[in-house]
């Protein structure tokens, strides 16, 4: 249960770090900034942003047989490029890749390629029998992140966190 005053970001970033994931690869994402920021601002973590989602992926994945866990961070439109990727190295690898998805394309998106991504990314993401969970409110953030980083270790499986405007109050469009 969150704390009052507490945010979205600031429970994930509690949680990653009692899990020990002190990776963070992204894609810069205004949705994500205050995550982001606050990875950065945190001496625990080593994070980067990277020139593409496949690429962060690799370094996270790369990481894992490595010993350090990391996490990719991303919008809906840069998942879009990781079905071959997560196909063909997390999938058949047994990697615990973590990624983490500002949900673009839904509730006043204006952008249809946005909208079309999120139409796919969880048929996909079905499709290639990885775990997602998409988190709406702020009290449902640290028992989804807690309990599915454990089982991603676990079964040495990918998940990703959908993050829906709902919870994040996603990108403000002019209108």
């Amino acid at each position: 249960m969150a704390a009052e005053g507490e945010t979205w970001h600031g429970i994930a970033l509690r949680v990653l770090k009692r899990h020990e994931v002190r990776l963070v690869t992204y894609v810069p994402d205004n949705v994500l900034r205050p995550l982001i920021e606050g990875v950065h601002a945190d001496s625990y973590f080593t994070a980067f942003a990277a020139a593409r989602e496949e690429e962060a992926v690799g370094i996270v994945a790369g990481a894992w047989m490595g010993g350090l866990r990391g996490i990719v961070l991303m919008q809906t439109s840069g998942f879009a490029t990781l079905p071959n990727t997560i196909a063909s190295l997390a999938v058949p690898y047994q990697l615990p890749v973590l990624m983490m998805v500002s949900e673009r394309g839904t509730l006043g998106e204006f952008n249809i390629g946005q909208a079309l991504v999120a139409r796919t990314m969880r048929p996909v993401l079905d499709a290639l029998a990885i775990e997602h969970h998409t988190m709406t409110r702020l009290d449902e953030v640290e028992f989804i992140l807690d309990r599915s980083i454990r089982q991603a270790v676990a079964t040495q499986a990918p998940v990703t966190f959908i993050l829906s405007p709902l919870l994040t109050g996603g990108k403000v469009f002019q209108a």
